[in-house]
């Protein structure tokens, strides 16, 4: 299977070539939160998407009844099927299908209307609150956008979801119920009780002063994780079908893998065991030997836990290979987008097959003893990249992990 277009929206940028220059160019997209008034919290920052608004995108119709992640995933789908020259007519709507992971889905949508209900001047719901928050609107909203017929699929791992929409895509081509899936991530839920309850948790960053520091993935500084939103999707095929159709990949989805550590909500298991697993468990389906992996999109929260359990993984999975693999964490520029994030690990592997560069860990400063592998520190690395992988790693254990060739 193949990638063959690429649609994003993100804190750093809306559109694929937006994202990717800034990113290269170590630029953050955290910034105070403007969403809600955050004074009550200990975090005021956030990565939020700016400067998008829905009616630049979408008609009136359409904004009223869909929720913001819903919006994000249309116009990042508008923008990979254009990518890829996908042409949808009578002929084919039936053999393409989508599957739109989410996280927390339509957590805003349900805030915003038990907010309103529960108001001294209760506010009736809108007619539209109930499937706009759903989970799969997103993926039925981008059917609907594009007229398609096919599979069309929503699932929820946490922080893997948007990774894992990939290797959901994957199956229904390689099981011969699609021709063409349009696959990704989208989330968008920076609102106040979310921030109440990861704050409770101790998850996010504290450095308000200084929110283009905030997130110092595998620094030993680092207090947290950015919380962000955004949405990445692609549309995949079989090289097959893309040689017919005459375009050329950005990349091959060569194998991936799904473990869980089943040790806690949260946290992940700490011997990284699990992780460990899935990533080896992915290069044997990819058929990559460790020594290939040219670059690991990680997936680098900026939390104590993770970025050590995560480097403990890489280095058990890829044994002596680990010292001269490069390393990066996105995150620290456009924070976590949760069930974005695994997507955008995706695309981040794919542009950097195709340029033959990848974006560095901007904040790492003071790297940690115990994180003591090569994390493309401050800047971007010329690189030529004929192997990559991103790793997922969500709340409840859910590890997942896919592994991308350039194309032949």
């Amino acid at each position: 299977m193949v990638i063959t277009g690429i649609g994003a929206v993100t804190p750093v940028g809306i559109g694929r070539e937006t994202s990717w220059r800034n990113l290269l160019a170590g630029r953050s997209g955290v910034g105070p939160v403007t969403a809600f008034d955050p004074s009550e919290f200990p975090t005021r920052i956030a990565a939020q998407v700016t400067g998008f608004d829905p009616a630049d995108h979408l008609d009136a119709k359409r904004i009223r009844r869909s929720a913001r992640f819903s919006q994000f995933a249309v116009v990042a789908a508008r923008e990979a099927v254009a990518d890829a020259k996908l042409e949808v007519d009578a002929d084919n709507s039936g053999r393409i299908g989508v599957v739109v992971n989410a996280a927390v889905a339509g957590f805003d949508t349900v805030e915003a209307a038990t907010r309103g209900l529960t108001a001294a001047q209760p506010v009736t719901p809108s007619s539209y609150f109930v499937p706009s928050s759903l989970t799969n609107m997103p993926a039925c909203e981008v059917a609907i956008d594009l007229g398609v017929h096919g599979p069309v699929n929503a699932s929820a791992l946490a922080c893997a979801s948007g990774l894992y929409a990939l290797l959901d895509a994957r199956r229904l081509i390689l099981a011969g119920e699609a021709d063409v899936v349009v696959c990704g991530g989208t989330d968008a839920a920076i609102t106040p009780v979310m921030f109440a309850g990861l704050s409770a948790m101790g998850a996010m960053s504290q450095r308000n002063d200084d929110p283009a520091g905030a997130s110092r993935p595998f620094s030993a500084d680092r207090d947290g994780f950015v919380f962000g939103e955004g949405a990445v999707l692609m549309v995949v095929e079989s090289a097959e079908h893309a040689a017919r159709r005459g375009v050329t990949p950005y990349a091959t989805v060569a194998g991936g893998a799904l473990t869980c550590d089943a040790f806690h909500v949260s946290a992940p298991g700490p011997d990284g065991a699990h992780a460990t697993a899935a990533i080896g468990d992915a290069l044997r389906r990819a058929e990559v030997h460790p020594s290939e992996v040219d670059y690991i999109c990680a997936h680098g929260t900026s939390t104590q836990a993770n970025d050590r359990t995560e480097t403990r993984a890489i280095r058990a999975a890829l044994g002596e290979a680990a010292r001269q693999v490069a390393v990066s964490s996105p995150k620290s520029m456009v924070g976590h987008l949760i069930g974005a994030a695994g997507s955008l690990g995706a695309m981040v592997c794919a542009l950097a097959i195709r340029d033959g560069v990848v974006p560095p860990t901007i904040n790492l400063d003071q790297p940690d003893p115990q994180c003591d592998l090569d994390y493309v520190p401050h800047v971007a690395r010329k690189l030529p990249v004929r192997v990559a992988a991103t790793n997922a790693f969500g709340f409840g254990g859910q590890n997942c992990v896919v592994v991308f060739r350039a194309p032949e």
